[in-house]
């Protein structure tokens, strides 16, 4: 990541896909302590298990459909919809049809950086 004075820059061909394996890879783009930007990439069917975790956690639809699960309620989700998850919330998702995710975080996810 490039730091500007009061910022910092992912060069998108720069930041590494990491494999999760099952049909889902992650991307980091930018980020500071306060907030994170991650792009996942998903194939049909595969899954975001359940979790929780202490971020706000934005996800917006870039391409494909989702069937997102908070608390055990569904809902599907296309390009250009968008959900905000709060902390500690049991969350996840079913990927319908092949697509990307675009999560941002607040504060940042250390756990990815480790």
């Amino acid at each position: 990541m490039k730091e500007l004075q009061g910022a910092h820059v992912q060069m998108h061909e720069e930041a590494g896909l990491i494999d999760l394996g099952g049909g889902v890879k992650r991307r980091i783009l930018s980020y500071n302590e306060y907030l994170m930007t991650v792009e996942v990439l998903f194939e049909t069917g595969a899954e975001g298990a359940a979790h929780t975790h202490l971020h706000t956690q934005c996800t917006y639809v870039l391409s494909g459909k989702f069937r997102y699960t908070v608390n055990g309620q569904a809902v599907d989700l296309g390009p250009g919809d968008s959900i905000v998850v709060d902390p500690g919330q049991v969350h996840g998702t079913l990927c319908l049809e092949k697509g990307v995710l675009l999560d941002v975080f607040t504060p940042k996810r250390a756990d990815f950086l480790s």
